[in-house]
């Protein structure tokens, strides 16, 4: 039977008030696979990633100088993580090595893989500890065991995302996650959350590999054209989900769907204004500020 889509258009939609429409023009009802990007937009995981980053950035460009940061050094990384938001971390540590030997203030650049192993390693704290949380307590019964998993994995997820990506799958949608993080964090982390299954083999994150080449094969824009030519879609079968700017100028780009999440990390739902606003720099359609009304996006973004 020939795919028929429906008429609705998102102008439709105007007046919602926990959905933003940013693209009036754009058809919906008609998503039949569906890009999620993690951090940020189901997982909270990896939140305040970026006070992370940027000093980290700050120091290794200083090498313990502080008399050589300026508020304008500072702007500019600042400005650079907040742009590079949802690419592949090797990127933005490339970014790094090249602003290390631009500033020449450092007696001893190292390598862009260098710099992401010190960043892994500082951010890898406050991770496995939030994934202890999900351990529950040992002396606990079955079902209380198994309550505290369930409140644990809430915590630790955006607002709603769980029941959107079921509703997703249990209508015949196909899943797919792509993050920038490295593929094995992704995978053990979706699955710490009770997710990973939804996406089946569909969970593409960062490859620590040298080719320039081989590393594009992981990106989210060489996911997004693969599943779009893979499946022969028209643009708006796709939806791509994400918080951040790359993946959706890379779903604008090619007609697909783009669900900007602007959500407030610590509070895993609510408006995150920052995040609004490089999300409309980079094209959104629709924006949410979490997935509470899943239902009804659901059926909006969903054929009848």
């Amino acid at each position: 039977m020939p795919y028929i889509a429906t008429s609705l258009r998102a102008v439709d939609l105007a007046g919602l008030d926990w959905l933003e429409v940013i693209d009036p023009a754009v058809c919906l009802g008609r998503v039949r696979h569906a890009l999620f990007d993690f951090d940020g937009t189901i997982s909270v995981i990896r939140r305040g990633w970026e006070t992370i980053m940027i000093p980290m950035m700050v120091e290794m460009i200083c090498e313990g100088h502080p008399e050589a940061i300026t508020p304008e050094l500072e702007a500019e990384v600042v400005d650079y993580v907040d742009r590079s938001t949802g690419i592949l971390t090797i990127k933005q540590m490339e970014w790094l090595e090249e602003a290390v030997r631009r500033y020449g203030i450092a007696t001893a650049p190292a390598s862009a893989r260098a710099y992401k192993r010190i960043y892994n390693e500082r951010l890898l704290g406050p991770v496995r500890e939030r994934l202890r949380t999900l351990e529950g307590t040992p002396a606990a019964g079955h079902q209380e065991a198994a309550r505290q998993e369930a409140e644990g994995r809430a915590s630790l997820m955006i607002a709603g995302a769980r029941e959107f990506l079921h509703g997703l799958r249990d209508a015949g949608a196909t899943l797919y996650l792509a993050s920038g993080t490295d593929h094995e964090y992704v995978v053990e982390e979706a699955t710490a959350l009770g997710v990973a299954p939804l996406f089946g083999p569909h969970i593409y994150g960062a490859r620590d590999v040298a080719d320039t080449e081989e590393q594009a094969t992981y990106t989210k824009a060489r996911v997004i054209q693969d599943i779009l030519e893979t499946y022969h879609l028209q643009g708006e079968e796709l939806l791509v989900v994400g918080d951040g700017p790359v993946e959706i100028r890379h779903a604008r780009a090619r007609g697909a769907v783009a669900l900007g999440v602007a959500a407030d990390e610590d509070r895993r739902q609510g408006l995150n204004p920052r995040k609004r606003r490089r999300l409309l720099d980079a094209g959104a359609s629709l924006i949410v500020t979490d997935f509470l009304h899943y239902d009804a996006l659901l059926g909006y973004l969903l054929p009848e």
